[in-house]
């Protein structure tokens, strides 16, 4: 467990903050009906990324906006992850689920661009990958959208992380 959490430290102290980019996806407004009126809050969902295969995404809540969108942000760059590449796509296939919200991410010949809409295309823009198809299945709420595409990021593998795997389960068999 220790070299996990030895890699994990390196990978962040390379990365520089300045190199982290936000992109706001959805303010609301939430409205709590108290004895003296109504008091008006607000939450904000940003994605942060840095194109060169980090992205995280996070939600802040505050009565004021900047306050909302300043605490997604850092929520954000708390939850990066790595996302493998080859190239400009993805490895392979894959399908992330969140609640009733799904997502097929498709890996796309280069110079296809990103076949996507809403929160998936700036993930993806985030992400550094420019060429990628998708499809959202069940829920179209942004938050369970961010979710499920987060969630089959999360779930891609490099032909090396198969390989690896492969050798340690047949190491295990003899």
């Amino acid at each position: 467990m220790a070299n996990r959490n030895d890699s994990r430290r390196d990978s962040r102290k390379d990365r520089k903050k300045d190199d982290i980019e936000d992109q706001l996806v959805a303010i609301n407004r939430i409205t709590k009906v108290v004895k003296g009126g109504r008091r008006m809050r607000f939450a904000a969902v940003v994605i942060v990324g840095d194109r060169k295969g980090h992205v995280g995404f996070g939600t802040g809540k505050a009565q004021e906006v900047p306050e909302a969108i300043r605490k997604a942000v850092e929520a954000g760059k708390k939850r990066m992850i790595k996302v493998p590449t080859v190239g400009t796509t993805i490895p392979h296939e894959v399908m992330g689920h969140y609640g009733s919200g799904n997502i097929m991410l498709k890996p796309a010949e280069a110079g296809s661009g990103v076949a996507a809409g809403g929160a998936v295309r700036i993930i993806m823009d985030l992400a550094g990958i420019s060429d990628v198809t998708s499809k959202s299945l069940g829920s179209n709420t942004p938050i369970n959208v961010i979710r499920a595409t987060m969630d089959g990021l999360s779930k891609l593998k490099t032909r090396e992380d198969v390989l690896k795997l492969r050798e340690s389960a047949k190491s295990l068999e003899d």
